[in-house]
This record gives C-alpha cells, sequence and structure tokens, in this order.
C-alpha cells in the first residue's frame, strides 16, 4: 500500500479552509492546518519554512477579505511566490490551489487579482494544480450584506452555478491525491447543478431567514467586469464536474441543523 501523503493546508480557518481540513481528516491523511492565527503567514512568509517541515503537498485555501483589486493582488501575488519558495526549499512536491471559473478576461477587482494568482503561481518552481471553482454558497449572504441598504439589498446581475464550499473542497482534496494532466485540462472546474443568478439566490436566501429584505438586481455600467457577470461567462465549461447540493439545498439543510 502506498505511504499516505502529508497534506498541509494553507488558510485553513477559513471559508474554504476549514472544509478542505475537515475533508483530509475523515479520509485519513496526516494533516498539517496553519493560518495567521497560527503564526503563519503567506503572504509575509514568516513561520512558512517551519510550517512545510515534512511536508508533501500544499492545499492553499487562503483568501483575503479584502475586495480592492491592489491589495488583493498583493496578498494573492506574495502568497504564491512565498508557497513555491518556501515549498521547495521543504521538499513538497506540488501546489493545489483554488481559482475562479471564467476569470480569464477580468479586469478589476478580487477576480483580477485571482487572475494574477494563477499567473504568478504558474511562474514558479513547483507543480502547480489549478482547480476554477464557481461562487460558493457561502458569498450570497456576503454580497447581500454589501448591499443592503435599510430595507433593500442591491445585489450585482451575475449569472453562476452556485457551489458549497465542502463540495469545492472534496474536489481539491481528490486533485491532491490524483492531479490531472494540464495537457488534458488545464483547469479542472467544479461548480454546482444548476444555473442561477446571484439575485435569485439572495432572494431565497432573505426568504428562507424570514426577512423582509427588498433584493434589487442592479447593472454597474462602472464595472469593467459588467458583461462577464451578465452574460454567462462565469459558468462553468462542459469538462466541469457538477456537484450537489443546490443553494435552496443548502439553505434548506443549514436552516434544519439551526432548529
Amino acid at each position: 500500500m502506498a505511504e499516505q501523503k502529508k497534506i498541509a493546508v494553507a488558510g485553513a480557518t477559513g471559508r474554504l479552509g476549514r472544509h478542505v481540513v475537515d475533508v483530509l481528516v475523515e479520509r485519513g491523511y496526516d494533516v498539517v492546518a496553519f493560518s495567521r492565527a497560527d503564526g503563519v503567514d503567506i503572504e509575509t512568509g514568516v513561520g512558512l519554512d517551519e510550517a512545510l517541515t515534512g511536508v508533501d503537498i500544499v492545499i492553499d485555501a487562503s483568501s483575503t477579505p479584502s475586495a480592492d483589486q491592489q491589495v488583493a493582488t498583493d496578498f494573492f501575488t506574495s502568497s504564491a511566490r512565498n508557497l513555491h519558495a518556501a515549498g521547495e526549499r521543504a521538499g513538497v512536491e506540488r501546489l493545489v490551489v483554488v481559482s475562479i471559473i471564467g476569470i480569464d478576461g477580468s479586469l478589476a477587482g478580487y477576480n483580477a487579482a485571482k487572475l494574477a494568482h494563477e499567473q504568478e503561481l504558474l511562474k514558479g518552481a513547483l507543480p502547480v494544480q489549478i482547480l476554477r471553482a464557481a461562487q460558493f454558497h457561502e458569498l450570497v449572504e456576503v454580497m447581500v450584506g454589501w448591499g443592503t441598504q435599510g430595507a433593500v439589498a442591491h445585489v450585482p446581475g451575475m449569472r453562476t452555478q452556485l457551489v458549497a464550499a465542502r463540495t469545492v473542497a472534496e474536489t481539491l482534496v481528490d486533485l491532491a491525491a490524483n492531479p490531472i494532466a494540464a495537457e488534458d485540462i488545464p483547469f479542472p472546474e467544479i461548480a454546482g447543478p444548476q444555473a442561477e443568478t446571484m439575485a435569485g439566490a439572495a432572494t431565497v436566501l432573505v426568504e428562507a431567514r424570514g426577512d423582509a429584505l427588498q433584493i434589487i438586481e442592479t447593472s454597474d455600467s462602472a464595472n469593467p467586469d459588467r458583461e462577464q457577470f451578465e452574460n454567462g461567462t462565469l459558468l462553468p465549461s462542459p469538462h466541469a464536474t457538477l456537484a450537489g447540493p443546490t443553494f435552496a439545498e443548502w439553505i434548506s439543510a443549514a436552516a434544519l441543523t439551526v432548529r
């Protein structure tokens, strides 16, 4: 039987990272989980050499709370360089990193920062497997919060195929165990089972919460990525893996858990 790999998870306490850690533990892997809370900062490199000692594979599930393009770009490009450098020193075999479906033409904001992240990762010394994911179910509440003004929430027009963070975590772990050759599929994709709009999902959310908040779908002419958001560019490719639950099923399950 092949020796089980030791896998590190960067951003282990985040929205995605905590699910990655859970999946790895459930599958019996030797897991090194770290984040800034543990004194490991992948943006500056502090603590990274020690954290990667003896590690075979790194899953990078880290993110930044800032939607500012420059702040996010600085975080992602610095972390990519640091993971490559520290990983090479530690003898890490490869990196597995999450990104976003359909961002090739992104010009602004977080999506453009993730595109810069991909480009920086692919320059590095270590082999990299980049998984592109659709927007997470968990993002809907965040976007509603950002757009809320009084009794109204303005949600940007966006066609997407929302996916649960847990489902993305399972796919990242699958790729850590069995990478897909870039010549076969340069960017594997994971998305939910059905296309929907962000505003439609937001409506499902507020109705499930029993909230009187009115959802209004908006189109921002000042956003250089508006067309990309609205025309289906962020929907999965034909080669994507589609997996549930749907957003409505996920919300329903969450409501049952709370009761």
